[in-house]
């Protein structure tokens, strides 16, 4: 077996789930060149039929099958195909005979039979034919439909889904880190990717490159699901199977803000911690809000659970450190803890659904944080500007206190005045605004500090307000620790 192959698998199919399975995204495999590359799908509907459309990224080596992205089109499968072999039927019908048989449960049943037959012999045959007889009755006598599809009509009337069929493969791509010339077996997964367009879109997308068709795409599915069950259960021992984060973990940080500390399609098992502080003075408690998504703000995610850390010493805003871990295991249950590292106090909560949610809910809520990208990023540019206006606030005010004898009094007067003038921009959602008046500030905290240092005998001089001794978490490096705080609640 060559070292680490990349795949691309198409999932296309129609589907019925019987039963939740434990990780979220598709996961396919292949060991040497005698095992086929089955695939564990999930799902949480029972009994009701679904549809999709969805591309993998999996890399392959010494036992070893990791996921590395997903991305697919929960509302296009294999049924999209058949509906328009239906409606084609019913349209020919309802224009000769004046009868609309898409109301007659019974009819509509017969034309959907025999839609997916059709669909299938045109993956072997470039023409069929379509006989149902009494379809329906009249007070003429019964009716029936005797039609001839050709493989040439069928993909004219599939042509915007053959379209959509190309979109979720660059996502997936991008996710992965890869481009299509990374990828070296293109599998085919569910019995609508035997349809020869699909199979011509798959050769394009991947620059000629012929799908592997030795495996058969009915029978992939049932297969992944085994031997996902082997390695469950132990049985099987020379397989580790990679699933991936379905979205973003993170938590609540100032101002509604989404902090992530696992991106999405991050590969499991995975842990990350990250140092925060408190957002005002004297605060003896932060409530922790695990948050899994794609946007920006705490409000547009979705909350997995919530736990409180008690008994932190009072202390100045930005100066207790409160240690958050992040840790999920290859089943995908995560586990969060929150220390107070001056007591060793902590708090955790462990949850199971981190990697359970239906693929549907996955990709709306990407799809989501796409469609308000630009929109979320212009807030959270605002939430942080303020934020860090309060900060600088909160700093200057102090520092005034602090080195009051110090610090001359016109001197006094110019901080004074362009505090003032960003305090009052604080109510403001003028982001440029305030940042102006805050290089303003800085620029007057740093000439005291400067008329400080050269006054006679002096020893120190404030920081600016940005950082002053103090102020934040230390103790750890700069890429170790959240520019974030917590609010009490």
């Amino acid at each position: 077996m060559r070292a680490q192959p990349r795949m691309l698998c198409l999932h296309l199919r129609a589907w019925e789930p019987l039963n939740s399975q434990p990780y979220e995204s598709d996961s396919d495999f292949e060991e040497e060149d005698e095992m086929p590359l089955p695939v564990q799908e999930s799902g949480t509907a029972k009994g009701q039929a679904g549809e999709r459309c969805c591309w993998s990224a999996p890399r392959v080596g010494d036992g070893v099958f990791e996921v590395l992205s997903t991305s697919g089109d929960t509302h296009l499968g294999g049924d999209d195909f058949d509906k328009r072999i239906v409606d084609y039927l019913a349209d020919e019908f309802r224009r000769t005979e004046g009868i609309e048989l898409r109301k007659d449960r019974q009819a509509l049943q017969r034309l959907t039979e025999a839609a997916e037959k059709a669909k299938i012999e045109l993956s072997g045959m470039t023409q069929t034919s379509i006989n149902l007889p009494f379809i329906t009755a009249t007070a003429d006598g019964p009716k029936h439909i005797d039609s001839q599809l050709t493989r040439a009509k069928f993909e004219e009337m599939c042509n915007d889904l053959l379209e959509r069929c190309k979109v979720p493969v660059q996502q997936a791509l991008r996710d992965a880190k890869l481009s299509i010339s990374d990828i070296q077996e293109v599998i085919l997964v569910g019995g609508s990717t035997r349809i020869p367009a699909v199979q011509d879109i798959v050769r394009k997308l991947s620059n000629g490159k012929d799908p592997n068709v030795t495996v058969n795409p009915d029978e992939v599915v049932a297969l992944g699901a085994a031997v996902q069950a082997g390695v469950l259960a132990g049985e099987v021992s020379d397989i580790v199977l990679l699933d991936v984060t379905p979205l973003s973990l993170g938590l609540e940080t100032l101002g509604g803000v989404m902090t992530r500390l696992i991106p999405r399609n991050t590969t499991l098992p995975t842990s990350k911690s990250e140092v925060f502080s408190t957002a005002a003075d004297g605060q003896t408690s932060v409530e922790i809000n695990v948050l899994q998504g794609e946007r920006e703000f705490a409000r547009d995610n979705k909350s997995l659970g919530t736990f409180r850390l008690d008994g932190i010493p009072p202390a100045p805003r930005g100066v207790p450190q409160i240690e958050v871990k992040f840790d999920i295991d290859a089943n995908g249950i995560l586990s969060v803890t929150a220390t107070d590292k001056g007591t060793s106090k902590k708090q955790d909560i462990r949850i199971t659904g981190a990697s359970t949610l239906d693929k549907t809910d996955v990709d709306r809520m990407v799809k989501e944080a796409e469609r308000f990208a630009g929109e979320d990023k212009k807030r959270r540019e605002g939430v942080e500007t303020k934020n860090q206006a309060e900060t600088m606030v909160y700093q200057t005010e102090k520092q005034l206190k602090e080195f009051e004898d110090k610090v001359a009094a016109d001197v006094k007067v110019r901080v004074e005045s362009k505090l003032a003038d960003l305090k009052g921009m604080l109510g403001s959602d003028d982001a440029e605004a305030m940042k102006g008046a805050m290089n303003a500030l800085q620029q007057e905290v740093m000439a005291m500090g400067q008329a400080m240092y050269s006054q006679p005998g002096a020893a120190a001089a404030p920081g600016g307000p940005g950082q002053p001794s103090g102020a934040g978490p230390t103790g750890k490096a700069d890429d170790d620790v959240i520019d974030a705080e917590f609010t009490d609640k």
